[in-house]
This record gives structure tokens, C-alpha cells and sequence, in this order.
């Protein structure tokens, strides 16, 4: 039979877990609020997006992602996102665009604006 300790801890637990998402849904800039995660690190797979900055900037590709040079804020990385869209006609759609963008973010910039 659980005891009252039992119940506490667990209830800790909980309330541990939704103020750590409820931190991390603050840290996260408008623009990437409703973006799915999980479809803009498939995306960037399957476009191969890591090969592409391989070839371009040399090593693994990962030399592209400067957190402290142009793209100071959100709007702008989910720009050059869109750039890239464009440049390579991947033809994402706005959302798919969001979600790769705000993967990285989270990966790379912590953009919070």
C-alpha cells in the first residue's frame, strides 16, 4: 500500500515536470511556439541539410552555426531557413520551414525572442 511519502514524492515529481516545461515553453520565442520538433529534425535528415553545410563550410557542416554572428534573433534564423528553401527549391512548406528552424534554435542559437 503506497504511504502518504510515497504520494508527495510523486506529486514532486509532477510538479518538477511541468514547471521545467512551463520554463522551457517561456524560453521559446512565438515565432517556434507551436513548431513540431520532431518533424524539423526528420526534415533536416532527410534533406540532408548537414551534408550540404559539410560541403559548404567545411568539417561536419556544424561551422555554419555562429549563435553570436548575423542571425541575432528568431525571425532571422527562420529566414535562413527560408533562404535555403528557396536557393534549393526544397519546396517546404511555412510550417516546415517553423519547425526546422526552431529545431535549431534549440539546438544551436537559444534564441529566446
Amino acid at each position: 500500500m503506497p504511504t502518504i511519502s510515497s504520494f508527495v514524492c510523486a506529486g514532486s515529481l509532477a510538479l518538477s515536470a511541468l514547471l521545467a516545461s512551463q520554463t522551457a515553453m517561456a524560453q521559446t520565442p512565438a515565432i517556434f511556439k507551436y513548431a513540431d520538433l520532431e518533424l524539423g529534425r526528420q526534415l533536416i535528415a532527410d534533406n540532408n541539410c548537414n551534408a550540404c553545410h559539410a560541403k559548404k563550410f567545411g568539417g561536419d557542416g556544424s561551422a555554419i552555426y555562429r549563435p553570436q554572428g548575423r542571425l541575432t534573433n528568431a525571425g532571422l534564423l527562420r529566414g535562413m531557413v527560408e533562404q535555403c528553401n528557396t536557393t534549393l527549391n526544397l519546396s517546404l512548406f511555412p510550417e516546415e520551414v517553423t519547425a526546422i528552424a526552431a529545431v535549431l534554435n534549440q539546438s544551436h542559437y537559444r534564441h529566446k525572442d
